[in-house]
């Protein structure tokens, strides 16, 4: 099934399909800069016709200070793109969209830059001010000045703000890493998102249970679980569970030092003994289930549950009578994305992270068969190479 009967029966329980040219088209500007074209993958909205349009052959802007030109080396699909795509979330539009990629420095106006034109970096997902309260005090990610790539309009800066693009002009308040020969351009794209948000979750459990590390359980087998698996194990979590609905990735959770489980039967012995829990699965049903298994003084990390659909079934005397830590977790920190290079870096030959991303790379022209192939979840991660 293609992208345009996707978006309407899946998102939209409608059994028609609309005729293909209304949901992409191809457009081109000006002039190529060099010998290579300046192209990008513009969502102008689920509503909109089309909904996706191809513009090649641009022209770059003058990079402001600060500003950094980095060309796209590879680019991965989120799932929070698959919602903006089919509606469940809402973003501004015209957009680029796209936030996970591995990236080539072609040139830039920094002072004291690490970085030297050709390097392969990563970047914060997010561009922030660094003074205002939030900044100070280790929340820059709720920045007053905060600007997401992959999630901002056209008109908000340059209009090469997403990774579904052949560049992306990087802001001044963007860290910048580099990124180590270890690890692979598929894998590398994965990092200023799922893997960073997972090393921030952890970060987060509090002091008691990093002392424990007994038992924790992780709800949902996408790409921060898996993730997150392998971060518990190489803290010293004794048993590290792993939910999912798709049994078919059992093998791969064990792989990442998980215990798969598909049933919540499973974890009938495990009442009132697991010391942290992780939802990363997005959905709100599990939130009971997950009470119930935490110990006393145990913690809930919530990160998945970023959409308005995420009701709680839960009560105030269950969390009080408990002493139970409940924490959302939205993005990270320059200091999660630092920690991600290292732990991949040191971890690379112990994980088979390889099978974290589908085998078959999509063009950026076939941005819409990716997305096809990233809605059948058959891979945590389908990456595109502009």
């Amino acid at each position: 099934m293609n992208i345009q009967k996707l978006i309407l029966n899946t998102c939209f329980k409608n059994s028609f399909l609309i005729p293909k040219d209304i949901f992409f088209s191809s457009r081109i500007f000006h002039k190529k800069m060099s010998d290579n074209s300046v192209q990008r993958y513009v969502f102008n909205g689920t509503d909109a016709k089309p909904v996706f349009e191809m513009e090649s052959e641009l022209n770059l802007p003058e990079l402001k200070e600060g500003e950094v030109l980095v060309k796209v080396r590879a680019a991965t699909i989120c799932l929070s793109d698959i919602h903006t795509v089919c509606g469940t979330r809402k973003e501004p539009t015209p957009s680029v969209l796209g936030h996970e990629a591995c990236v080539e420095v072609i040139n830039h106006k920094r002072n004291n830059f690490e970085l030297k034109i050709g390097d392969r970096a990563t970047f914060s997902i997010a561009d922030t001010c660094g003074e205002c309260e939030f900044c100070l005090n280790d929340l820059s990610q709720k920045c007053v000045k905060l600007f997401k790539y992959g999630h901002a309009a056209m008109s908000n800066g340059t209009g090469f703000n997403g990774c579904y693009a052949s560049h992306i002009i990087i802001r001044s308040g963007t860290d910048v890493i580099k990124i180590p020969d270890e690890i692979n351009d598929g894998l590398a794209s994965t990092i200023n998102c799922a893997l960073a948000t997972m090393v921030n979750c952890v970060d987060q459990m509090p002091e008691n249970v990093k002392r424990s590390k007994k038992k924790a359980l992780i709800q949902g087998d996408g790409m921060l679980g898996l993730y997150g698996c392998a971060l518990l194990n190489e803290i010293g979590f004794g048993k590290v569970y792993c939910t999912g609905n798709k049994k078919a990735r059992g093998d791969l959770i064990k792989s990442f030092g998980g215990i798969p489980i598909f049933e919540d039967a499973e974890l009938e012995s495990e009442t009132n003994q697991i010391d942290c829990i992780f939802e990363v699965c997005g959905s709100s049903d599990v939130i009971p289930n997950g009470i119930r298994l935490l110990k006393p003084g145990g913690a809930y990390i919530f990160a998945g549950m970023v959409h308005p659909k995420t009701s709680l079934n839960i009560t105030g005397e269950q969390l009080i009578r408990k002493c139970l830590t409940l924490r959302g977790v939205h993005n990270y920190q320059g200091k999660h994305l630092k920690k991600s290079v290292e732990f991949l870096k040191n971890s690379i030959h112990k994980y088979p992270f390889e099978k974290l991303i589908c085998p078959r790379n999509y063009a950026l022209n076939e941005l819409p068969d990716a997305i096809d192939m990233a809605m059948k979840k058959e891979y945590p991660r389908i990456c595109v190479i502009p």
